[in-house]
């Protein structure tokens, strides 16, 4: 069975949703994390995930969408992490990417959501981009609060920034964006961290592997591919990496059973 531990599943970009969803069984892509980055949005994950066998959801705020953050969200967050299928509080983390970024609030959110999940005893997903050295460095100065686990989503920082990543005890998701050609900084990051620390994922409705490049939507039905790509990189069989993804996923989401 494959594993997409991180998309974002709605009904806007997909239509019928049940539909896709019966199609990804049939593929073999039989666990799927949809993911929050707001409160509609973590609230629509839950939604899907208790009408969907196999689906399962994150709620959380990402870095970008704080213009909508106010007190009291993280309540309404830490109800939702409460929910039987419920596996992390993500997306969360830094993203410097834009001009109007405003670094403390992010810092400072991303901080609280730490400290929510470790209260909660939930691992963590993290959205890192443009930030490498400010994430590094407030990870490690919290790693006390990254005992549940965390992990890496679409990871796209350097081979060595991993290593650093690495011994905090971070695990790595990587989508259809490590299967073109262009991106060997994903492949030599895939080859050299272990096995045990990968995790596959698509970001659905974005970043299509190669065999899709340029189109929209991509689905969790990239998995596969994304799968034999990394198969490739480590010099393994797919079916190596397939097993050894869905056991990591279920170490570090407890709640996938």
């Amino acid at each position: 069975m494959f594993i997409d531990v991180h998309c974002h599943l709605d009904h806007e970009n997909y239509g019928d949703i049940s539909e896709l969803i019966k199609r990804c069984a049939e593929s073999g892509v039989g666990r799927i994390i949809t993911v929050g980055f707001d409160l509609p949005s973590s609230r629509l994950a839950a939604e899907i995930a208790e009408g969907h066998e196999g689906v399962y959801f994150t709620a959380g705020f990402h870095p970008t969408e704080l213009s909508k953050y106010k007190d009291g969200d993280l309540k309404i967050i830490a109800d939702l992490c409460a929910h039987q299928k419920c596996v992390a509080l993500g997306e969360i983390g830094l993203d410097y990417h834009y001009p109007d970024t405003q670094k403390e609030l992010q810092r400072d959110v991303f901080i609280a959501q730490l400290e929510l999940a470790d209260r909660l005893k939930m691992p963590v997903q993290i959205h890192s981009r443009d930030c490498a050295e400010d994430m590094l460095s407030l990870l490690t100065e919290h790693k006390h609060l990254l005992k549940n686990g965390a992990l890496m989503h679409c990871y796209s920082h350097s081979t060595e920034m991993a290593e650093e990543f690495l011994k905090l005890g971070l695990s790595f998701s990587f989508g259809g964006a490590s299967t073109w050609k262009s991106n060997k900084k994903a492949k030599r990051t895939l080859a050299n961290l272990p096995l045990e620390s990968i995790l596959t994922e698509t970001d659905s409705p974005y970043m299509p592997p190669a065999s899709a490049y340029g189109t929209f939507p991509n689905t969790p039905l990239a998995i596969p591919e994304i799968c034999n790509c990394i198969a490739d990189i480590k010099g393994l069989t797919p079916e190596t990496v397939q097993k050894a993804v869905m056991e990591n996923a279920c170490r570090l989401f407890k709640k996938l059973g």
